[in-house]
């Protein structure tokens, strides 16, 4: 597996993000199947595992850190804190207090000393951006993070956090179905030297081409409250899983392999972390490290992208307003 840097922290080309494993998409998989799959990826190469606090809650941790037990040392955890759930709520609370605890629960959860990438999961409008920097600092300065980032922050977030203590990347979505870390966020990371983490390369699984139109989710399952998933935006995206099949299909790819390539084309310091719950998908996307895309190439599939329009918002209206902040 090739390596690229977040920052100076080096990473596999391409993460295992495993929040699936047990929370956002039904019922929490198999234990040991998962335990298999996470070892099975450290098998492959992969150094960069992705969970936090609020999956589950906790038992996404939990799994990671068993599973992970064995590779002390040889592989990268990040965790996320900054989301509490309570009476089944999510809400963001990152106080210094809660952080101080959050970090403690998290190294117990993971069975680690420090954590190699520490997250705020989404920011919190009523604690200063400077003042969650501040307390991640002292973490730093304890032994307990190792390096720290944000998710799916404001640009003025990840300025005013940067001068406090600098970041090591930026967690975000980003995608062929969701284009618009390229207007700001990608510059700004560029001009400061901070690595980019994409969540859901895949689409949440759309850009596999393995949802159809007229596909249906259960009320467990995060996608059933997405707008982009409702049955009519289903049908009118189909045109872009067409165009990506295509795509793939003059390559000698899955559309998956095209899409996660065609990521790690955009920037040597991105570092896509798609997830799975299947032995055959974890394969299929780690050989996209290995797919090179010429800019002729990639010339192709980008005016190819401009002609097809994604329709539907990526989250409901509550949940987007926990962005860019």
């Amino acid at each position: 597996m090739k390596t690229r840097k977040l920052g100076n922290l080096e990473v596999s080309a391409i993460g295992l993000g495993c929040m699936g494993m047990s929370h956002g998409f039904g019922p929490a998989a198999d234990r040991k199947e998962m335990i298999a799959l996470i070892r099975r990826a450290v098998e492959l190469g992969v150094t960069m595992f992705d969970t936090a606090e609020c999956y589950g809650p906790y038992l996404n941790e939990e799994l990671v850190g068993e599973a992970l037990a064995p590779f002390r040392g040889e592989v990268k955890i990040a965790t996320k804190f900054g989301i509490q759930v309570v009476d089944g709520k999510q809400i963001q609370d990152s106080r210094p207090e809660v952080i101080r605890k959050s970090v403690e629960g998290s190294l117990r959860r993971l069975k680690i000393e420090a954590i190699d990438l520490y997250y705020q999961h989404r920011g919190d409008p009523n604690v200063p951006i400077e003042e969650v920097a501040g307390t991640v600092k002292e973490l730093v300065k304890a032994g307990k993070v190792r390096n720290w980032g944000l998710s799916e922050p404001g640009i003025s977030s990840i300025r005013r956090a940067h001068a406090i203590l600098p970041l090591t990347a930026i967690e975000s979505e980003y995608s062929m179905w969701w284009r618009k870390p390229e207007a700001e966020l990608l510059p700004t990371l560029e001009e400061l030297g901070i690595g980019l983490v994409p969540f859901s390369p895949l689409g949440k699984g759309f850009l596999t081409g393995t949802i159809k139109a007229g596909a249906t989710f259960g009320r467990d399952d995060f996608r059933s409250i997405v707008p982009r998933f409702a049955p009519k935006m289903l049908a009118a995206n189909q045109k872009l899983v067409v165009l990506l099949n295509e795509l793939a299909a003059e390559k000698g790819c899955t559309s998956a392999q095209l899409a996660l390539a065609w990521l790690l084309a955009q920037k040597p310091w991105i570092v896509p972390i798609p997830g799975t719950r299947q032995f055959s998908r974890l394969e299929e996307n780690l050989a996209s490290a290995e797919l090179e895309l010429s800019p002729e190439e990639l010339s192709l599939i980008n005016t190819a992208l401009e002609e097809v329009e994604v329709v539907g918002d990526r989250y409901p209206e509550a949940l987007e307003k926990r962005t860019g902040i």
